[in-house]
């Protein structure tokens, strides 16, 4: 089995993590012994481009379990866990190329050591794997029945691909699944992101001024746990209608540029480019911290931020400290890269139940509906987020109420009026 990781060693404490994680996993648990019994992905070819985490490590398991040959690279070069990556390769003889820190032509080698198993199924993070089956190894993607898409920022490249015509399989977004971004997106990106911060500058949130850039989803997680923390925090928007949402929701909203003047913490999570970039560091306070919580390091412009730095210190573990020219210091955490699994461990397990979750039911439902499915992109089944929902309320123990017939003949109805 060929696999490049940095220490089989590390397996043991991986191990350990992958059953802790396991616990808060309910929903992927039951599905897995479904597959287990039933195996709706034998002998199917699946190449994961995924964040190499705990949480990840369990969905491998279950696919597997399912029946499928699964080989996995990281999406993003710091957020690999070395030890995870080590167990499932020891454990659970499931190839992984992964190294956390590793250079952007060791990432792309490893994404290609993916392809080279000729995936029938790919699950990606953000689209590089899709990418690359696009743009380097074309003569692949004719044996592709569908993939499946983790992140609104890959969403977002897909259906660029698919507007032009492009795109040469089908996807499911599960990125859109509501039991993916109401959750995940709001709850696990919202408590992993300020514990990213918080674990890279151990900074004090009460009575700070925290800039949030961008009211999606992801935005509004962050916009919360910083408020509940006691910062007061500034949303900055392109969109009229979520920067009206966030003024409704008790937030000040306001242009980046005047932001960048008050500012003590900034975040952005926008999936667009040059969000913070020159024009904002000239105006930003000595002292300023600036992060990143979207998929791709291009939110933060951080060639500009070099060029006008005289000096440049790591100054803490995921902490670049820049001493503008005028003396005034700035302050990168995490390279620009998703701060979250950067300096903290990404998600918690029990969001990433739902989210991976959809991942497997997904894979399944390519593999019966592949046939009849365009080279478009997909959402996930209703059902299947239903159902989702279903066990992970039935796993907290948690019942509801259910429509009597009269309520559902009524809602079927048009004679009924005042």
């Amino acid at each position: 089995m060929k696999y490049d990781i940095k220490n089989l060693k590390l397996a043991k404490q991986g191990l350990l993590k992958i059953e802790w994680a396991a616990k808060d996993m309910p929903v992927l648990e039951k599905i897995k012994n479904r597959f287990v019994k039933e195996k709706p992905l034998k002998g199917i070819k699946l190449g994961c481009c995924l964040h190499v985490t705990t949480e990840t490590a369990n969905l491998m398991i279950a696919l597997k379990a399912g029946g499928a040959k699964v080989t996995l690279c990281a999406s993003n070069p710091l957020s690999t866990q070395d030890d995870v990556a080590a167990s499932l390769v020891k454990d659970f003889d499931i190839p992984v190329f992964a190294i956390k820190g590793e250079d952007d032509k060791t990432y792309y080698k490893h994404l290609n050591a993916v392809l080279d198993i000729h995936p029938d199924i790919t699950m990606d993070d953000g689209a590089d794997l899709v990418s690359a089956l696009h743009k380097e190894r074309k003569e692949l993607a004719k044996d592709v029945m569908a993939g499946t898409e983790e992140t609104t920022t890959g969403v977002i490249r897909l259906r660029a691909l698919q507007d032009k015509g492009l795109l040469r399989f089908p996807v499911i977004a599960v990125n859109d699944a509501q039991t993916k971004h109401l959750f995940d997106n709001r709850y696990g990106t919202g408590q992993s992101t300020i514990d990213g911060i918080l674990r890279a500058t151990n900074k004090l949130l009460a009575g700070s001024i925290f800039v949030v850039c961008g009211y999606g989803w992801c935005g509004r997680g962050v916009a919360s746990r910083a408020r509940g923390a006691g910062a007061n925090v500034i949303v900055t928007e392109v969109d009229s209608l979520m920067a009206l949402e966030a003024v409704m929701d008790g937030y000040r909203v306001m242009p980046s540029k005047d932001a960048a003047k008050i500012g003590d913490i900034f975040v952005t999570l926008t999936g667009n480019t040059t969000v913070i970039g020159k024009e904002h560091f000239k105006l930003m306070k000595d002292g300023a911290i600036v992060a990143n919580s979207g998929h791709f390091n291009v939110e933060i412009d951080i060639l500009a931020l070099k060029k006008s730095a005289k000096k440049i210190r790591h100054i803490r573990d995921s902490v670049e400290e820049f001493t503008l020219k005028d003396g005034r210091k700035i302050y990168l955490l995490g390279q620009g890269r998703l701060i979250n699994l950067a300096s903290a461990e990404g998600h918690p397990a029990s969001v990433m139940d739902m989210s991976f979750a959809n991942q497997a039911l997904s894979a399944e439902y390519v593999v019966k509906h592949s046939h009849n499915l365009l080279k478009q992109v997909y959402p996930v089944p209703k059902d299947i987020d239903k159902n989702i929902a279903f066990l992970k309320l039935k796993s907290m123990g948690i019942k509801i109420d259910i429509l009597s017939k009269q309520q559902r003949e009524y809602l079927n109805s048009w004679e009924l009026g005042t």
